[in-house]
C-alpha cells in the first residue's frame, strides 16, 4: 500500500503522479494530515523535492504496514505539499493555507529563517487557538539558535545542528596538520552565519595554529557566478575552505573553485550531494570532506539494506538523495501517536519528547528539554567508486563518500541554553 500525496489547492507544485489509498482506509477515521512547506521551485527546488521523495517514502512505509494504530483505529498519514519558493513569507502564508485544510503535523527544513519564522507563528496560532494547534517537525533547519533560544514545545528538530554538525568535522580537521589557512564561505542568512561564528570559534579552540585567510558571506540563492568568490579563495592562498552552503549555492561555488584551479580542500556540511561530486570531478578526490547524519557508505549490513532499498524505490540517479533522519522523523511521529494513544496535540507533544527510533542500523532519541533529536553522525571523504570502503557513489557520478570518522549519538551531544515554556 502506498501512501496518498494530496497537493494543496494553494499550493503551485504537484507531483507528476498521484498516489491513492486502498480501498481498506474507506471507514477508517479521519487520517492524519502532515503538511510539507518547503520550496518546491526557485533556485533550491531541486533540494525541495528530494525532501519530497524522502518523506514521501517514509509515508508510504508506515501506511504499508496499517497506518498508525490508536484505540479509535489505524489512522494513515496523508501527505500535502506546500510551495514556499524558499521565502519567509509564503512560508506563512503556506502555513495558513495548510491550518485551514486541516493539517495536524507541520514539515520544514531548507531555511532556517523560515524556520525561524513558522516557529514564531505556530507559538502564536497555537496559543490563540488552542483548538486547532498544531506540531512542527523540522527535518533540516540547522540554526543552532532554533533549539536554543528560540526553543518552543510545539517545534522538534530531527537534524543535528550547525555546532554539532561543526564538531563532528573538527574531529577531522583538526588531526589535519598539512591545513594551516582556511577560508571561510557562506550563504548570508542566520543559518551561515551561524556556520562561519561555529567555524571560527572551533577553530581558535581546536586548531589555534591556523590562520582565517578569509571571511565572507554572500546573497542566498542569488549568486548565478561564483568564479570572482573562486578567485579570492585562491588567491588567499587558503588551504582549505569552511562552507556551509547548500543546494545551487554549493554546487556552483565547488564548480568555480574547479575552474579556477583551486586545489584546496572543501570541509562542508553538504558536499556529499545534489550535484556536487559530479561537478568537482576528480578533482574532489580525497579534498572534499562532508559531515552527515548518515551516508550510504557507512558500514554495516542494516546500513547497506536501507540504502538498496531506497534506490529500488526511486531509481533515477537525479533521486539518489537519501536521508535517515527524515525516515526517523515520520517514524519517531508514527510511535508518539500510538503511545498518545491520539492525535491531541500536547499528548503527541509529550509522547514526541520521548521517542527513541531506529533505523538503518542507526538509533536516534529526542531530547526532552530543547527538543533537539540526539543521533550518531559521521564524516567522509569523497572517493571513487570501487576504492575500499566506497560500494556506493552519489547520483550515478562515479564518486561516493569514504567514512573517516563516526560519532555516537552521546559524543555529538551539546549543551543547550533552552528555557522551554510548556503548556499550562
Amino acid at each position: 500500500m502506498r501512501f496518498t500525496l494530496v497537493s494543496s489547492r494553494r499550493a503551485l507544485v504537484s507531483l507528476a503522479a498521484v498516489l491513492c489509498l486502498a480501498p481498506a482506509w474507506a471507514q477508517s477515521p479521519a487520517p492524519i494530515k502532515l503538511a510539507l512547506i518547503e520550496g518546491l521551485s526557485g533556485p533550491f527546488g531541486n533540494t525541495g523535492e528530494a525532501v519530497v521523495r524522502n518523506i514521501a517514502w517514509a509515508v508510504e512505509r508506515v501506511n504499508a504496514r496499517g497506518g498508525v494504530k490508536t484505540p479509535q483505529g489505524p489512522l494513515p498519514m496523508v501527505l500535502e505539499r506546500y510551495d514556499s519558493k524558499g521565502q519567509s513569507e509564503e512560508a506563512l502564508s503556506a502555513l495558513k493555507s495548510a491550518i485551514d485544510d486541516g493539517a495536524q503535523v507541520v514539515l520544514q527544513g531548507n531555511s532556517s529563517a523560515n524556520a525561524a519564522a513558522l516557529i514564531d507563528a505556530i507559538n502564536k496560532h497555537n496559543d490563540r487557538e488552542p483548538a486547532k494547534r498544531v506540531l512542527f517537525l523540522n527535518y533540516s533547519a540547522v540554526d543552532p539558535i532554533l533549539t536554543n533560544e528560540k526553543c518552543s514545545f510545539w517545534h522538534f528538530r530531527f537534524d543535528a545542528h550547525a555546532d554539532m554538525r561543526m564538531t563532528a568535522l573538527m574531529q577531522v580537521l583538526r588531526e589535519d596538520k598539512k591545513v594551516q589557512s582556511v577560508y571561510l564561505i557562506g550563504q548570508d542568512y542566520s543559518f551561515g552565519q551561524a556556520v562561519l561564528r561555529e567555524a571560527k570559534r572551533q577553530l581558535a579552540d581546536k586548531r589555534p595554529d591556523v590562520k582565517v585567510v578569509g571571511d565572507e558571506l554572500h546573497p542566498m540563492g542569488r549568486v548565478k557566478d561564483f568564479l570572482p568568490y573562486a578567485a579570492k579563495i585562491k588567491a588567499s592562498g587558503a588551504q582549505a575552505v569552511i562552507t556551509g552552503n547548500w543546494g545551487n549555492d554549493l554546487t556552483l561555488l565547488v564548480k568555480a573553485a574547479r575552474e579556477a584551479g583551486y586545489e584546496g580542500k572543501f570541509y562542508t556540511f553538504y558536499g556529499n550531494a545534489l550535484g556536487a561530486p559530479a561537478a568537482l570531478g576528480d578533482a574532489g578526490l580525497d579534498r572534499v570532506i562532508a559531515v552527515a547524519d548518515w551516508l550510504p557508505n557507512v558500514p554495516g549490513k542494516a546500513s547497506e539494506a536501507f540504502y538498496q532499498s531506497f534506490r529500488q524505490r526511486f531509481t533515477k540517479p537525479s533521486e539518489d538523495y537519501v536521508h535517515v533522519r527524515m525516515q526517523l522523523m515520520v517514524e519517531a511521529l508514527a510511535q508518539a501517536v500510538e503511545k498518545a494513544g491520539s492525535t491531541e496535540p500536547v499528548a503527541v507533544a509529550l509522547a514526541l519528547e520521548k521517542a527513541r527510533v531506529s533505523m538503518a542500523g542507526q538509533t536516534g532519541f529526542m531530547r526532552a528539554e530543547d527538543h533537539q533529536f540526539q543521533q550518531p553522525l559521521a564524516v567522509g571523504v569523497m572517493q571513487r567508486q570501487g576504492a575500499p570502503g566506497v560500494p556506493f557513489d552519489v547520483e550515478g557520478s562515479g564518486y561516493g563518500f569514504k567514512v573517516v570518522r563516526q560519532l555516537k549519538a552521546e559524543q555529538a551531544q551539546l549543551p543547550s541554553s533552552c528555557k522551554m515554556v510548556r503548556p499550562g
